[in-house]
C-alpha cells in the first residue's frame, strides 16, 4: 500500500514538474535590449564635409616671355626670399628647322648677297683709286699756286674733288658693311639649330627669375627643362603659416552657414581645432561625387582661431573634416536618434512602461547625427529602446541587454 502511495506520489511531482517546465519554456521571455535615457544637456547642430587647408595668398611665378627655362634649382618646401632667391632660369631658345623650299630660297638668297658683298667692294675699291688720284692733284695744284701757276679756280677745283671722293669713300664703306650684314643675316637663318645652343655659364645670355615674395616652395608646375611661352606658371610660393580651411558645402546646407559661425575643425591627425567662417560664396559650382552624383556646392572659408602651435604640422592641401555650428542649445532635452522610427508622418519611440516597450509619438526639433531635440512626447530621465528590432512591439516585454 505504502509503495503504492510513493510510486503515485512520484508520478504525480514528475508530471508537475514537466507541466511547469512546459509552461516556463512556453512563456515568452522579455526581449534583449539596448535602452538610453531622455537627458538635458548642451546640443549642436552642424553641417558636417570634408575640407582642405590651404595658404591664404599663392603667388604663381610665370615665363616673363616665351623661351627655353632650365630645369628648376629649388625643391618643394625650400625657402625662397623675396627679389634674392633665383626660382628659374631660362635661354632663348634654339631656332626652328625650315623645309627644303625655304633652305633653297635662304641659299639663293646668301648668294645674292655674297654677290652684292663683292659689288660694293668693288665700288670701295674703286673710290679709294679715284681719291687717291684726286689727292695728288690737289697736291699739284697747291705747289704751281705757290708759283702762280693755275687759276685760283682750278686749285678749288682740285680741293672739291678730294672732299667728294671722301665722302663717296665714306659712303661705299657704309654699304660694303650693310652688305656684310645681310650677308650674316642670311648665314645665321641657315645654321643648323644644333650649332646654335646658347651656352647656359654666360649669364648675359640668361634670365633670372627671383621670388617675388618670402616663403617656401609649395608646388613645382614646371620642374624639367622644356620650351614654354610666355605666360606659363613655372612655381607655386606661399607662407604655409598663413593657412585657411576651404569646404565646398552642399548648396542646401551652406544656406544655413552664416559668416562668424564657429566650426569644429577634426580628422587632420592631431585634437580638435577651432575655426570661424568669415565668408561664404554668393554663387555655387557643380561637383561629381565619388558616386557620380552630381551636387550644387558652395564654397565656404573658413579661418583658424587655435593658437599657431596646436596646427604649426598642419600644410597646404593637407585633408580635415569641419562642422560648422548652425545652432546651439546650451540646456536641450534630448534623446538620441537611434530610437527615433517613423510611425505613419510623425516620429515615434519605444518607451519603457512598467517593463514593457509602448509605443510614444514624439515631436522633434533640430536634430543632427548623434542626438534630436524632443518639443514634446517624453520627459527628462524616460528610457526609450535603442535601434529597436521588428522583435520589439507595442506592449513587448523587454529587458536590459547584458553590457547594454
Amino acid at each position: 500500500m505504502r509503495t503504492k502511495w510513493m510510486k503515485r506520489t512520484i508520478g504525480t511531482l514528475a508530471a508537475t514538474a514537466t507541466l511547469a517546465g512546459a509552461v516556463w519554456f512556453a512563456w515568452p521571455q522579455p526581449v534583449p535590449v539596448d535602452l538610453a535615457a531622455v537627458g538635458k544637456g548642451p546640443m549642436e547642430v552642424t553641417v558636417d564635409d570634408e575640407a582642405k587647408t590651404r595658404v591664404r595668398h599663392i603667388y604663381t611665378v610665370s615665363a616673363p616671355l616665351a623661351g627655353k627655362v632650365l630645369r628648376t634649382p629649388r625643391e618643394i618646401g625650400d625657402q625662397v626670399t623675396a627679389d634674392e632667391t633665383v626660382v628659374a632660369v631660362m635661354q632663348p631658345t634654339t631656332p626652328s628647322f625650315h623645309d627644303a623650299r625655304t633652305h633653297e630660297e635662304l641659299q639663293n638668297a646668301l648668294a645674292a648677297a655674297e654677290s652684292a658683298v663683292t659689288l660694293a667692294d668693288a665700288e670701295r675699291r674703286r673710290i679709294e683709286a679715284a681719291l687717291t688720284y684726286s689727292r695728288s692733284e690737289l697736291q699739284r695744284a697747291q705747289a704751281l699756286a705757290r708759283n702762280n701757276g693755275i687759276s685760283r679756280m682750278a686749285l678749288d677745283k682740285a680741293s672739291f674733288d678730294v672732299d667728294t671722293n671722301e665722302a663717296a669713300l665714306a659712303s661705299a664703306k657704309a654699304a660694303l658693311d650693310v652688305r656684310r650684314s645681310e650677308r650674316a643675316s642670311v648665314a645665321a637663318r641657315l645654321r643648323n639649330p644644333s650649332g646654335s645652343a646658347t651656352n647656359a655659364s654666360d649669364s648675359a645670355c640668361c634670365i633670372q627669375i627671383r621670388a617675388p615674395v618670402s616663403g617656401r616652395v609649395l608646388r613645382l608646375i614646371q620642374e624639367s627643362e622644356t620650351v614654354v611661352p610666355a605666360g606659363a606658371p613655372l612655381i607655386e610660393i606661399g607662407n604655409p603659416l598663413d593657412l585657411e580651411v576651404v569646404a565646398d558645402i552642399i548648396s542646401t546646407d551652406a544656406v544655413q552657414v552664416k559668416v562668424g559661425s564657429p566650426v569644429h575643425i577634426e580628422g587632420w591627425g592631431g585634437p580638435p581645432l577651432e575655426g570661424r567662417v568669415v565668408r561664404v560664396a554668393p554663387s555655387g559650382f557643380l561637383k561629381i561625387s565619388a558616386l557620380g552624383i552630381e551636387e550644387q556646392r558652395v564654397r565656404v572659408t573658413i579661418d583658424l582661431v587655435a593658437p599657431l602651435e596646436a596646427w604649426s604640422s598642419l600644410g597646404h592641401d593637407y585633408r580635415v573634416t569641419v562642422r560648422v555650428v548652425i545652432w546651439k542649445g546650451p540646456d536641450a532635452l534630448t534623446l538620441p536618434v537611434g530610437a527615433l522610427f517613423r510611425n505613419g508622418d510623425n516620429w515615434a519611440v519605444f518607451a519603457i512602461r512598467s517593463g514593457r516597450a509602448r509605443t510614444a509619438p514624439v515631436q522633434i526639433g533640430h536634430r543632427n547625427n548623434r542626438q534630436a531635440e524632443v518639443i514634446a512626447g517624453l520627459s527628462e530621465g524616460d528610457q526609450v529602446v535603442l535601434h529597436p528590432s521588428d522583435r520589439v512591439s507595442d506592449g513587448k516585454r523587454v529587458s536590459q541587454r547584458e553590457g547594454g
